[in-house]
């Protein structure tokens, strides 16, 4: 009789411990997530607070919502053209280092040469090296030649560091694809510009998008080269980030609204390539 309750209960045990198994994962992935996105909350916040409200009272919402943060950003010249700056040389940074780097990766994948692996970890210790060892180098170059201040300067600044990143991710893509691909597009008449453009693009999408992805981030980001290389025509929005520290002190809600539109362009970038990131952990050098 007691064989038989045992028999019929035991099983029930097994369910229970895998839904409490569950619980638990959810709970604790449910705790990080709020652990992460808290602070871009807390940021969201602050935005929408006057400073008296930021500075005397503490609170998880904001008591007397306001948007005038954000209209002083899109009313004030110095700052949406910040922006405006930040976009432009980001954009030519990433559009540079991508067409640099796919020939360069392509050579890596497909050719044996004297000192290539030598060359390619040369290319790899430039990335390593941190940027404040070239911001006096580079401001001595572009000051004599006529570049300083300029969207150029900071983009092609920007291409010593992202061009070595995107020939490495690249050149893991390419190299998986196999070489007689290449035989049978030119035994089938294709020439080189339009197997790679028609044929071989296609098969390293993902890669590109992953290049793509970590070029536009790093530069970004990027702080000190874009404050050296520039002054005024095209000062970054970080540098104008900078405004709200003044006499009076510093204006918390400006600078949070910023912060929170600064957010944003790498958001869109992450919606819009996700899948080739998704690809690129799988089967790239992610």
């Amino acid at each position: 009789m007691s064989e038989a309750v045992m028999t019929t209960t035991a099983p029930s045990a097994k369910p229970r411990t895998k839904a409490f198994s569950i619980n638990t994962s959810a709970a604790v992935i449910g705790a990080y997530l709020v652990f992460l996105l808290l602070p871009i909350y807390w940021l969201l916040n602050m935005s929408l607070k006057t400073n008296q409200e930021i500075l005397s009272s503490f609170s998880l919402w904001p008591e007397n919502l306001t948007f005038d943060n954000y209209i002083t950003i899109f009313t004030d010249a110095s700052w949406y053209s910040g922006y405006i700056n930040s976009i432009t040389y980001v954009s030519m940074n990433t559009v540079l280092s991508i067409a640099v780097a796919l020939p360069a990766a392509y050579a890596f994948s497909r050719y044996r040469f004297l000192g290539d692996k030598h060359l390619f970890f040369w290319l790899l210790t430039n990335r390593m090296a941190p940027p404040a060892v070239f911001a006096l180098p580079f401001f001595q170059l572009y000051s004599s030649v006529g570049l300083f201040d300029t969207h150029i300067a900071v983009a092609l600044a920007h291409t010593l560091f992202n061009v070595p990143l995107a020939v490495w991710i690249m050149e893991g893509f390419m190299s998986g694809v196999p070489k007689e691909i290449d035989e049978t597009a030119y035994i089938d008449g294709y020439s080189f510009p339009k197997f790679f453009a028609k044929i071989f693009m296609p098969l390293i999408a993902s890669g590109v998008g992953v290049a793509a992805f970590f070029c536009f981030m790093f530069s970004w980001v990027e702080l000190l080269l874009a404050r050296t290389l520039t002054s005024v025509a095209a000062k970054p929005i970080a540098a104008t980030m900078t405004r709200t520290v003044s006499a009076s002190g510093v204006d918390w809600g400006v600078l949070a609204a910023a912060g929170v539109l600064t957010i944003i362009p790498g958001a869109l970038v992450i919606w819009f390539v996700r899948n080739h990131i998704a690809k690129g952990f799988a089967l790239g050098r992610v």
